[in-house]
C-alpha cells in the first residue's frame, strides 16, 4: 500500500509539471490594447488655398462685457406727448392750414372757425372792461372789485377759447372785435390724425387733431418673469429695429408693470427712447436691451471661431503655416457678435477667427462629406 501510494504521488506531480511548463496555443492571442481614436484631427492646406481662405488668426483675451437682459417690444407713441386738440366752441370751420403727416411747431395756426360764442366772449369783454374804467373814472372804489373780478373772467374765458394775450390787449386798445377765431397747435410735433375738411360745423368739444412730439417714444418689452429681480426702473436701455440694423437708441426704462401675464410669463415694460432725427415710428418691432449695472469678465471670441462637428462645439488652433486642429470647447453666453468659452481654450492661446472653411475641410477629409 505505502508502495502504491508512494507511485500515484509521483504521478500527480509530473502531471503538474507539464502544464506549468505546456506554453500557450499560438490561436490564443492577447487582446490589443484600446487605441485612442478622440484625438483632434489635423487638417492641412496647401499654399493656395492657404493665400483664398485669408484665414485669421489672433490670441484669446479676457474682455469685460455688459451684462444685460435681451427682450422683444414695439415702438409706440409716447403718452405724455401726444394730444387731441378739440373745440371749445361750437363754429364752422372757415380755413384749414395743416393736414394729417404735416410737422408743426408750437403755436402754429391750424385753422380757423367762425363761432358766435367767440363773438359774444369778446363782446362781453369790452362790455365789462368799459364797466370798470368807468367806475375807476367816476372813483366808485366799492364798484371796483366786482368790476375787476367780471373783466378777470372774461379775459381767462377769451384765454381758453385760444386767445392770446397779445390778442386781447389789442381787443382792449382797438375795440374791433375778430371775426374768426384762430387755432393754433399746443405742441410741436406730427399731425397723425384729423377728420376737418372746409366748411365742416364744428360742435364744441368735437375733435380737431390729433398731435404726437416724436422725439421721445416709447418702446414696450415683455420682460420674461425669471428676469424681474434684475431689472431696475431706470435703468439704461438700448433699442434696434429692423431698418437701422446697425444702429442703437438709448433709453431708460421708465415704468416696470404689476402684472403678469399668464401666458407669456411677461411683465410689460416702458422704455423711453430718444428718435431726434425721427427714424423710429410706432408700430416697429423692436429688439430691447436693458442694461445692467454690473459688468463680467468672459474668455470671449468671435462667434464665427466656433464651429458644429457632430454635434460639438470646435475651435481650430493652428499648429505649423499650414496645419491646423480642432479643439472641442464648452461655451456660454453670447455678447454682440463674442461667445464665451468656458472650458477648451486657454488665455494666450491663438485660433482662427472664422473656422468655417477649415470645418468644411475637416468634413470632407475625415468623414467623407463632399
Amino acid at each position: 500500500m505505502k508502495i502504491r501510494h508512494g507511485l500515484f504521488l509521483l504521478l500527480l506531480i509530473a502531471v503538474e509539471l507539464s502544464f506549468l511548463g505546456c506554453p500557450a496555443k499560438k490561436s490564443e492571442k492577447a487582446a490589443p490594447e484600446p487605441q485612442n481614436n478622440s484625438a483632434p484631427a489635423l487638417i492641412m492646406l496647401t499654399t493656395e488655398a492657404m493665400k483664398i481662405a485669408g484665414l485669421q488668426s489672433e490670441k484669446a483675451e479676457i474682455r469685460q462685457v455688459p451684462l444685460k437682459i435681451s427682450a422683444a417690444g414695439d415702438i409706440a407713441f409716447n403718452q405724455k406727448k401726444l394730444t387731441n386738440l378739440t373745440s371749445r366752441v361750437m363754429g364752422r370751420v372757415e380755413n384749414v392750414y395743416a393736414y394729417v403727416g404735416d410737422r408743426v411747431k408750437e403755436g402754429d395756426l391750424l385753422l380757423s372757425l367762425y363761432s358766435p360764442d367767440f363773438l359774444t366772449s369778446q363782446a362781453e369783454f369790452l362790455q365789462v372792461m368799459e364797466r370798470l374804467k368807468r367806475f375807476v373814472r367816476d372813483n366808485l372804489k366799492e364798484e371796483v372789485p366786482a368790476a375787476e373780478s367780471l373783466v378777470d373772467s372774461a379775459n381767462r374765458k377769451l384765454l381758453l377759447l385760444g386767445m392770446k394775450e397779445a390778442d386781447i390787449k389789442e381787443l382792449e386798445e382797438t375795440h374791433r372785435i375778430k371775426a374768426l377765431l384762430p387755432i393754433s397747435a399746443p405742441l410741436s410735433g406730427t399731425i397723425i390724425e384729423s377728420q376737418i375738411i372746409l366748411g365742416d360745423q364744428i360742435a364744441e368739444g368735437a375733435s380737431l387733431f390729433k398731435i404726437a412730439d416724436m422725439s421721445i417714444l416709447w418702446a414696450h418689452v415683455h420682460i420674461y418673469e425669471k428676469d424681474l429681480a434684475l431689472v431696475r426702473q431706470g435703468m439704461p436701455a438700448l433699442v434696434r429695429v429692423q431698418a437701422y440694423p446697425d444702429h442703437s437708441f438709448k433709453g431708460f426704462l421708465s415704468l416696470i408693470n404689476d402684472i403678469v401675464d399668464e401666458q407669456t410669463r411677461t411683465v410689460i415694460g416702458r422704455v423711453e427712447v430718444l428718435n431726434a432725427q425721427g427714424l423710429l415710428k410706432p408700430g416697429m418691432y423692436a429688439d430691447v436691451e436693458l442694461i445692467l449695472p454690473a459688468s463680467a469678465e468672459a474668455l470671449l471670441v468671435p462667434e464665427s471661431a466656433v464651429q458644429d462637428v457632430k454635434g460639438k462645439k470646435v475651435v481650430f488652433v493652428p499648429e505649423g503655416d499650414r496645419s491646423f486642429r480642432f479643439r472641442e470647447v464648452e461655451v456660454g453666453r453670447k455678447f454682440n457678435g463674442w461667445i464665451e468659452v468656458v472650458k477648451g481654450l486657454s488665455v494666450g492661446e491663438v485660433y482662427v477667427r472664422d473656422g468655417f472653411l477649415l470645418k468644411s475641410e475637416y468634413l470632407k477629409k475625415n468623414l467623407g462629406v463632399d
